[in-house]
């Protein structure tokens, strides 16, 4: 993420790796990194959390966005045949047209579950895709007070906007209740590096570690359930 963007609400983002992300209408800042969202999807998330090598991923996600993260682990899911399930949180959800041109050309963007979830954006809620090795759920809910499955994930993606811009996200009290989400020995990854999010997860009882971080980031934070 970036912080405030320059560019207008909506805005289609191309990024040196050649993906695209977009500025976020009521956060004001870019859905993912300037310096090359697919990048930053595959070497926090996907790779950090490892699941790239998971033979059966089970992914949480705080901040679905425009979906570049699910992306990216679909087609690293499909590549090596790994069934895959993903459960997404997203409070904002972005216009469908949105995510349909961000992903255009993309990774995993030609997968029947891509197609099949951009056909039942928007409509009733929760969204849920099943397709073959594929399983996602959808849950446009607040993460402070919304259901989350307990030692469940093998993978959380804590992917929302900044605490600069979106704070709420980051307290130790969801920090918190997204640890009960892990499974034991489950990875929770996140790109950012603040010191108030390492402390607080460290005090939610995981293991923290600084990372080496994506394009245009020194570090970020990866924090493990023993």
């Amino acid at each position: 993420m970036t912080d405030a963007d320059p560019s207008p609400a909506g805005a289609i983002l191309l990024t040196p790796d050649g993906s695209r992300t977009a500025v976020s209408a009521r956060y004001g800042e870019a859905y993912g990194s300037r310096h090359g969202a697919a990048a930053q999807a595959r070497h926090v998330f996907v790779e950090g959390s490892g699941t790239h090598a998971h033979p059966t991923p089970r992914v949480l996600e705080v901040g679905f966005g425009l979906g570049v993260n699910f992306r990216a682990t679909l087609a690293e899911c499909a590549r090596r045949g790994a069934p895959l399930e993903y459960v997404a949180y997203e409070f904002d959800p972005a216009p469908v047209d949105l995510l349909r041109e961000v992903a255009e050309g993309g990774e995993g963007s030609e997968h029947s579950a891509w197609e099949e979830l951009l056909a039942g954006w928007g409509g009733p809620a929760p969204l849920t895709v099943r397709v073959p090795g594929l399983s996602l759920t959808v849950r446009c809910e607040d993460i402070r007070t919304a259901q989350l499955p307990r030692e469940w994930a093998t993978a959380l993606y804590l992917d929302g906007f900044s605490p600069a811009r979106n704070p709420e996200v980051w307290t130790p009290e969801v920090v918190g209740r997204l640890a009960s989400a892990l499974a034991p020995g489950g990875v929770l990854t996140t790109y950012s590096a603040a010191g108030h999010v390492r402390r607080a997860l460290t005090g939610a009882g995981l293991e923290v570690e600084r990372r080496p971080g994506p394009p245009g980031k020194r570090e970020h934070l990866r924090a493990v359930r023993r």
